[in-house]
């Protein structure tokens, strides 16, 4: 059963002092599970978010790197599994592990408003052999390489190697996920890309041509970088000047380097929320729509199809009072707009 808010300062205290790894935060999309015989507690479980990355996962799904940000929502890591001590019973793992199974995607869409199509696991092999989920008939897909997640992004150097168990909660979830397209059931919020360290690069590039709206002196962050920063931002589904800024201090080393980012005081540096705001409201904008179609038209065989959609712009309405059309192709593969076409009908 779910652990009720009353007694998860219980399932912290247990998981502190009998997991060797500790209790964990109860951070984002998380679920606390306890099994229970006549009251009393035999198992704690903990599911939350999916590893960001994870080679061995994602190769076994099959999903493009595009699509994986966008779905990831849809997978849960088994973060926490403990027996406490005196109830290591015969065949216990196994059958809490097939409970779970069986009421976790119903206790998802409850709680978070959309349902799991698979759960992941990593097993510390110098300690465990995975046994209680083999047993329970979970996919052992390979091992991860080592690297740890830090503040700055990932470790440079290797640390033990995981090994990495799959359980489908349906039959067709790695086909659903690997779709072009997913279904609507499955979505949350607005399309997300993921881009690779490549196109991360090239943004900058497309940007040098485009005249700079301010003035020369105090110009600390430079004009590419700032316009592919915030391209980057949106492209990954963010929007919002406050949330631009916010994603771009989220970044590493490794990726604000890609956006070359000024160097000072031995870290590159990302420019403030007030410096995004005024470039984006005083560059020109047809030399930026020129720059993003020229990036775009770069990708572009990566969509084998392209959607054409048509909108009416809000409070865009000219001297007579006629409204502002706009009619955009979106590639299905990526999500990008690759033309737009503004109008305003003739009476």
């Amino acid at each position: 059963m779910l652990v009720k808010r009353s007694r998860e300062a219980d399932f912290q205290r247990l998981m502190q002092a009998h997991h060797y790894l500790g209790a964990l935060p109860k951070i984002g999309n998380t679920l606390w599970y306890v099994a229970t015989a006549e009251d009393r507690w035999l198992a704690l479980l903990s599911f939350s978010a999916p590893a960001l990355k994870c080679s061995a996962r994602d190769q076994w799904i099959g999903w493009h790197y595009r699509h994986q940000y966008d779905r990831l929502h849809l997978v849960a890591n088994n973060s926490r599994f403990l027996i406490l001590p005196d109830c290591h019973h015969k065949n216990l793992a196994s059958r809490v592990l097939a409970l779970c199974k069986q009421r976790i995607q119903q206790d998802w869409r409850e709680q978070f408003g959309y349902p799991l199509l698979l759960l992941e696991t990593f097993v510390d092999p110098s300690r465990y052999h995975g046994t209680i989920y083999r047993a329970a008939n979970w996919q052992w897909v390979g091992a991860t390489k080592g690297y740890r997640r830090t503040r700055e992004g990932y470790s440079e150097r290797t640390e033990a190697r995981k090994w990495v168990f799959m359980m489908p909660l349906q039959r067709n979830a790695r086909a659903l996920l690997r779709r072009p397209l997913l279904d609507p059931m499955y979505q949350t919020g607005g399309v997300r890309m993921k881009l690779t360290a490549t196109q991360m690069s090239s943004l900058y590039d497309f940007f040098t041509d485009i005249d700079d709206p301010r003035r020369a002196q105090g110009r600390k962050h430079s004009l590419p970088t700032t316009l592919a920063l915030a391209t980057a931002a949106v492209l990954c589904g963010v929007r919002g000047y406050k949330d631009i800024a916010l994603w771009a201090k989220s970044l590493g080393d490794k990726a604000r380097r890609r956006f070359n980012c000024r160097w000072r005081n031995g870290r590159y540096e990302v420019p403030s929320y007030t410096v995004i705001r005024n470039v984006l409201i005083g560059v020109d904008p047809e030399q930026l729509d020129r720059a993003l179609s020229a990036w775009n038209a770069q990708y572009a065989c990566l969509d084998e199809s392209l959607a054409i959609d048509g909108k009416t712009m809000c409070n865009a309405i000219d001297e007579s009072g006629r409204r502002t059309h706009i009619i955009s192709a979106i590639g299905h593969r990526t999500g990008q707009c690759y033309t737009q076409k503004k109008s305003v009908p003739s009476r």
